[in-house]
């Protein structure tokens, strides 16, 4: 373990050190090779394009969704009021009568 008796001086030198090494050794690594880079560029931009397209048919099924699902609710919402239309005032009273009516005679 190292002392901890060690000067800032010390350790500033150290730290130049360590960062001298780390430049020495990322100079030292060859330079990138520029079919190897632009390979690498154009599988970049077909996956890009892959991503694009799917993103594209997803959001077009979802709109061909939400357009099925309106035209299901107006369709059931036409049909409902196609199918019983509200009774008239007449219409309740008619039937209110009625009902009066059937419960006298059962007594």
């Amino acid at each position: 373990m190292p002392p901890f008796k060690d000067s800032f001086q010390d350790r500033v030198g150290q730290a130049a050190e360590a960062k001298r090494k780390a430049l020495e050794k990322l100079r030292s690594r060859p330079p990138a090779d520029p079919a190897v880079a632009a390979a690498r560029l154009e599988a970049a931009r077909q996956r890009e394009a892959k991503a694009e397209e799917k993103r594209a048919a997803k959001a077009e099924k979802a709109r061909a969704e939400a357009e099925e699902r309106a035209a299901a609710q107006a369709k059931a919402e036409a049909e409902a009021a196609a199918a019983k239309p509200e009774p008239t005032e007449a219409e309740r009273k008619a039937a209110r009568d009625a009902r009066y009516a059937a419960r006298k005679n059962r007594k």
